[in-house]
């Protein structure tokens, strides 16, 4: 049976694109519109690997990524952030976000500009998948 990867992003398109490219390597996938949607999904069945992109409405990558860390019951899944932001600018929004609290965020498992090579992400995912 494969794993179960969670994709949020806002933009519909990219989940399909990467829906598409997963399901290849025999993912089961789900979609997300938005942090809000992603949370409510990861608490009623805790996906194997989430895919995130960092702006979205309501609840931002940033703030989801950082709320998953932090949490006892979810901070060992794997996230891969897929953003056409870059890493610096990620890492760099973790560490001011991080002045606020005791609580160091580690670095995403993957972090991959959009658009992802299908290739490329193939391989990324299958170290979190296998």
């Amino acid at each position: 049976m494969g794993k179960a990867v969670l994709i949020v992003d806002d933009d519909p398109d990219i989940i399909l694109y990467v829906s598409t490219i997963l399901e290849k390597i025999g993912c089961h996938t789900s979609g997300a519109k938005n942090g809000e949607e992603a949370m409510n999904k990861i608490k009623q069945n805790r996906p194997d690997l989430i895919i995130l992109d960092v702006v979205m409405p309501l609840l931002s990558g940033v703030k989801l990524y950082r709320d998953l860390k932090v949490s006892e019951k979810f901070k060992s899944i794997p996230i891969i952030i897929l953003s056409g932001i870059s890493k610096q600018t990620f890492l760099d929004s973790q560490e001011a976000l991080s002045e606020f609290t005791d609580q160091p965020i580690p670095e995403p498992s993957a972090y991959v500009e959009k658009p992802p090579e299908p290739e490329q992400f193939t391989k990324i995912v299958q170290r979190f998948v296998q």
